[in-house]
């Protein structure tokens, strides 16, 4: 996307310059107008060449990255620093030097006039939506050091949960491809010694035998070339599935209703939708905008869907337990603790209390799935390696009892 750079004033009068991605000009003006800045000078940024080189490239910015700035701009607001002093000692002393250069360009802005909301917002690879909702609230309530514990408090719980998720999808998986690359070596190194031989002691060999050596044969042949590349013509497909609405919709619904895993992520589901919404409620986000971030920071098309018929609910003066329940992917406990939330008007406190349970619940989930896969995998393994092996024996058997 094309940069432009400007000149202009805000509306205390301070004089403003930076750069801002548009599509065009007329839309880079656009966006200063939001941002409440009299634009006097704009031009498009002449293309510059840049030379890469692989591995030398920017460096991500992780979520604990993220973590370590918003806990350390917490505590330096509180301490009584100016904003930009806090920001220029941030910039110094951050090692990852996209993230350094990021928080060097919103000091700039907000030395220009900008507010510390909008200057994020010029930067939504490192800042989301999330993020600058909950600090446009904290300025506006003079409590941005507040929020900012309670956004670096959010990120952390919800990084602790993905690794959750990740550790009960990664167990399984390794396993379950160290069970394939055992049984393919068989196949296709050991096998064909024993079939050599087999072969040349003539009459018939015993089903089991005969079974094994097919598939080794077809594995060498053909055949394994034909997996391979049915199994990346099949990730590939999946993958760009996925980045369609439709598409996503009706994997994450069949995710959902999977009989071990789909329990897992419809509890990561709810954790995450209480958490997100309880937070930014509780820092004084509108509950409309609270909702619509809260639907499309889910993670899960099926839990967006409903929640933004939950969202188009309350703009018509519902409550917002009736819809949820009608959408029947949150459970009856959670919608009952909303329902009191609301009554009570603690929704806030309540949506928190169960975001903690269903925390609890997905590191009980993670441990049961864990201690039940694990047994089946290495049972799947036993039996596999061992008919295979009992197949090349029998010959074996067969020829020594001949011989008595």
């Amino acid at each position: 996307m094309p940069i432009f750079q400007y000149k202009g004033k805000s509306l205390q009068g301070k004089p403003a310059s930076g750069e801002i991605e548009a599509e065009d000009e007329k839309q880079a003006a656009k966006e200063l107008r939001k941002q409440a800045i009299f634009v006097t000078s704009l031009q498009k940024k002449a293309n510059s060449i840049h030379i890469k080189f692989p591995g030398l490239g920017k460096k991500k910015v992780t979520t604990r990255d993220i973590v370590i700035l918003t806990r350390q701009l917490s505590t330096m607001i509180d301490a009584g620093l100016p904003l930009v002093q806090a920001l220029d000692i941030l910039c110094a002393q951050t090692e990852n030097q996209t993230l350094a250069q990021g928080i060097k360009e919103v000091k700039q802005s907000v030395e220009g006039g900008t507010s510390f909301g909008d200057a994020l917002r010029k930067h939504p690879k490192i800042f989301d939506n999330l993020y600058v909702n909950m600090v446009d609230a904290g300025e506006l309530g003079g409590i941005l050091d507040t929020i900012l514990t309670r956004l670096s408090i959010y990120i952390e719980r919800a990084m602790n949960l993905k690794k959750k998720v990740k550790s009960a999808m990664v167990y399984p998986a390794v396993i379950l491809i160290v069970a394939v690359v055992i049984v393919a070596g068989l196949l296709i190194f050991v096998i064909p010694q024993f079939a050599s031989l087999f072969t040349s002691f003539g009459g018939t060999l015993p089903a089991p035998t005969r079974m094994v050596m097919a598939m080794s044969n077809f594995l060498i042949g053909w055949g394994g070339g034909a997996i391979a590349i049915g199994a990346a013509s099949l990730i590939v497909i999946l993958k760009k599935l996925y980045h369609t609405d439709k598409g996503k919709m009706a994997i994450d619904r069949i995710l959902l209703k999977t009989p071990v895993f789909g329990i897992l992520l419809r509890k990561v589901s709810v954790a995450k939708f209480a958490r997100t919404l309880g937070t930014l409620i509780s820092s004084g986000v509108p509950m409309l905008d609270a909702m619509d971030i809260t639907a499309k920071t889910s993670g899960n098309k099926v839990v967006e869907a409903a929640l933004f018929e939950t969202r188009s609910s309350i703009s018509e003066g519902k409550t917002m337990a009736e819809p949820l329940c009608q959408s029947r992917v949150f459970p009856p406990m959670v919608v009952q603790m909303i329902t009191v939330g609301e009554t009570t008007g603690a929704l806030d406190g309540m949506l928190t209390k169960v975001a903690d349970f269903y925390d609890d619940e997905v590191d009980v989930a993670v441990e049961a799935l864990t201690s039940m896969l694990e047994p089946m995998l290495m049972v799947f393994l036993g039996v596999v390696v061992g008919f295979i092996v009992v197949a090349m024996y029998l010959p074996i058997f067969k020829l020594a009892a001949t011989i008595g």
